[in-house]
């Protein structure tokens, strides 16, 4: 089943929202999408957990 995810489940501002056949998938585009918008080289374990909370079946 596919996954998705919205920044703003984890109360960002941004208006990003991926979708991908995996979570491992969506992982990558969510880590290039903090890296690129954010800044992030590494999302911290804390951020993590909130974005793993906040993946949904698509």
């Amino acid at each position: 089943m596919a996954k998705k995810f919205a920044c703003k489940d984890i109360g960002m501002s941004c208006g990003f929202e991926a979708r991908a056949a995996s979570e491992k998938e969506l992982m990558g585009k969510i880590a290039a999408h903090a890296k690129e918008a954010h800044g992030m080289s590494k999302i911290d374990q804390a951020t993590m957990t909130k974005v793993k909370a906040a993946i949904k079946e698509a």
